[in-house]
């Protein structure tokens, strides 16, 4: 389309709009509730989002063309409590469900976690297709999972995407939208660092002993490749396990394998580093999750997480969540800055980021990715 009008619900900081702003489209509406995205998205576009969709009456929204909204996830995410539909925000579908009852718009985009596919048995999938359908909509049968990744951007992020067309607007019987297989590349995540980054993103003098006290621990072993997280916790040790779930039996059991196998080496690597009683609880575990595609920690990209201390390829960076586990890119021992990590979400190098380093990341980690947002806009509009 040339030129077409679109909201932006849940708006958070704009991915939608600076995505179909570059496809001809016009923001006659935006709303979120977050003061600090307020600020940073009336910052960008001049316009101000500080409406609670739930006490906004369809009527009072503009006509439009296309609905945008990455409702809130964390009714069906699974670092929430799942509640989906019995959750107060999972509810806030339903007020999509009102403007599109009153507005009838041609096209729809509705973007939201993974696991909304598969919350409550797929139920919950199931319930929004229905009232979408029931409106007239075509949608897919089943919802759209894309990462940044398959088109080339590299970061590992799958989301689900749910868009749709006015059955009566449109000449097609199925909707259906392309997804790429994925597209690795090393090169496509050294582009997207800059270099530049300030002297506080250097991972401190205890993350750097913690990292490298790991890496003796991987060249020691006799194979690299390591399918489940390592429990430091577990070396050494012959207590019964018969009560623990059977998961965390099998980890153990692997992990007493790996000892056995590996015996001299962990004992010296234990005693050399007083037992890892310097370290933080979970700086006990390590996930080495690169294969044989690197034979060091400080050639991957890098997280502290609650689970443990993350390894991955360095051909795409993990998913930036609003939960700050800030990616450490291993070969400059730095953490990606705010305007790297507006990279990997597709936002172009003249946004203006939030002044905070900290609501920046977090919002960034909230947001849609733009060029996946582009790539399925694009089809759609096709149809």
């Amino acid at each position: 389309m040339k030129h077409f009008r679109f909201i932006d619900l849940f708006a958070g900081i704009g991915g939608f709009h600076i995505a179909m702003q570059s496809l001809g489209g016009e923001c006659v509406f935006a709303s979120e509730i977050d003061k600090y995205a307020i600020e940073t998205y009336q910052n960008n576009f001049g316009i101000d989002p500080a409406h609670d969709i739930t006490q906004v009456n369809a009527q009072d929204i503009p006509t439009h063309d296309l609905l945008c909204a990455g409702f809130p996830c964390q009714a069906f995410s699974k670092a929430g409590k799942q509640n989906g539909f019995d959750d107060t925000r999972g509810t806030l579908f339903f007020d999509i469900l009102r403007i599109l009852n009153h507005h009838k718009p041609k096209y729809i985009l509705l973007e939201n976690v993974r696991n909304l596919v598969s919350h409550d048995k797929g139920r919950t999938w199931s319930i929004i297709h229905k009232h979408l359908v029931d409106l007239g909509y075509l949608i897919p049968s089943k919802p759209i999972i894309i990462s940044p990744h398959q088109i080339g951007v590299p970061q590992l992020r799958d989301r689900v995407f749910i868009p749709g067309i006015l059955s009566d607007k449109s000449k097609v019987k199925e909707l259906n939208v392309t997804v790429p297989k994925s597209k690795r590349n090393v090169t496509q995540s050294q582009v997207a660092i800059n270099g530049k980054a300030p002297k506080e993103l250097k991972i401190s003098e205890y993350e750097e002993y913690v990292l490298s006290a790991w890496d003796e621990f991987l060249q020691g072993l006799n194979h690299r490749v390591i399918g489940f997280p390592v429990w430091a916790t577990e070396f050494g040790q012959d207590y019964n396990t018969e009560h623990l779930p059977r998961w965390k039996q099998e980890f153990i059991r692997k992990n007493r394998t790996l000892y056995q196998a590996n015996q001299s080496h962990i004992d010296g690597w234990l005693s050399k580093h007083n037992h890892l009683k310097d370290f933080v609880a979970t700086h006990r575990k390590f996930e080495w999750q690169a294969g044989t595609s690197i034979k060091s920690v400080w050639e991957g990209i890098i997280q502290f997480r609650p689970s443990g201390i993350r390894v991955k390829r360095p051909t795409e960076f993990p998913a930036l969540v609003a939960m700050v586990h800030v990616p450490i890119i291993g070969w400059e021992k730095r953490r990606i800055s705010p305007r790297e990590a507006a990279n990997l979400q597709g936002f172009p190098s003249t946004y203006k980021l939030n002044p905070s380093k900290q609501q920046a990341y977090k919002q960034l980690g909230n947001s849609v990715n733009v060029d996946v947002v582009k790539f399925i806009a694009e089809q759609l509009f096709k149809l």
